[in-house]
């Protein structure tokens, strides 16, 4: 009798810790490479690349750089294309964000277009490959400095994310100074976004100045990201 009950819980605690195993311990597998401090979510810095294939990143303030990368076959949940106008040539792809900024993005190309500023969209979400074209395709032409200095490698684009996207104007040319270029600096931050790059902020941010380039944060911290000047790694203490 006593062998009996002691066999049971031999079972009982072996059927306990499998169970134990594949709940936390694979857990953590799939959180590998991912420091979390409150709402503020990035990769480590040992962890830099691919073992961020299986995370499901729906935080918007995940940070992606030259430092903090995404794995090749990472791809946001829920991506979705926008109701906004696109320039031409912008493929199907590109055309995708992920789904918290939708909404958000919708509502920022009306506020402009109520203020007399046409916004298209240019280039949202890329994969780890059309990353890996695009870049190739820079360098072949410009060289690899140039491209290092516009164009991230595959893998560390925030394009990935789909929680940016590029804006451009009907003359495809949004640069410093043009109205577009001013109203998104002005504005955009009231909807949640970002100018991800900065001018004077390369030392920074690893880009040159893109002020086409816009990135969802949430509303709170776009809104402290504006007002005190800052990049987001400045703001999630890089």
């Amino acid at each position: 009798m006593k062998n009996g009950f002691r066999n049971f819980l031999i079972v009982i605690i072996t059927i306990c810790g499998t169970w134990y195993i594949i709940q936390y311990a694979g857990l953590g597998l799939n959180l590998k490479g991912i420091r979390s401090a409150g709402s503020k979510l990035y990769l480590s810095e040992k962890d830099k690349s691919s073992d961020a294939d299986n995370i499901n990143i729906d935080k918007e303030l995940v940070l992606v750089n030259s430092e903090h990368g995404l794995g090749k076959y990472y791809k946001p949940e829920s991506l979705t294309i926008p109701d906004i106008s696109f320039a031409n040539g912008v493929s199907q792809e590109e055309k995708h964000v992920a789904g918290i900024i939708e909404r958000p993005l919708e509502e920022l190309v009306d506020a402009a277009k109520r203020d007399g500023v046409i916004l298209f969209g240019n280039s949202g979400y890329r994969s780890y490959k059309s990353q890996e074209n695009t870049y190739s395709n820079r360098v072949k032409s410009q060289g690899e400095k140039l491209a290092d200095a516009y164009v991230a490698k595959p893998g560390f684009s925030e394009h990935q994310t789909g929680l940016c996207i590029d804006i451009t104007n009907q003359d495809k040319n949004i640069i410093k100074g043009t109205k577009e270029a001013n109203w998104l600096a002005e504005n955009c931050y009231k909807f949640g976004f970002i100018i991800r790059y900065p001018y004077g902020k390369k030392s920074i941010t690893g880009i040159e100045y893109e002020p086409w380039h816009i990135r969802y944060v949430g509303k709170n911290a776009a809104k402290y990201i504006h007002d005190n000047e800052i990049t987001l790694e400045e703001y999630l203490g890089k």
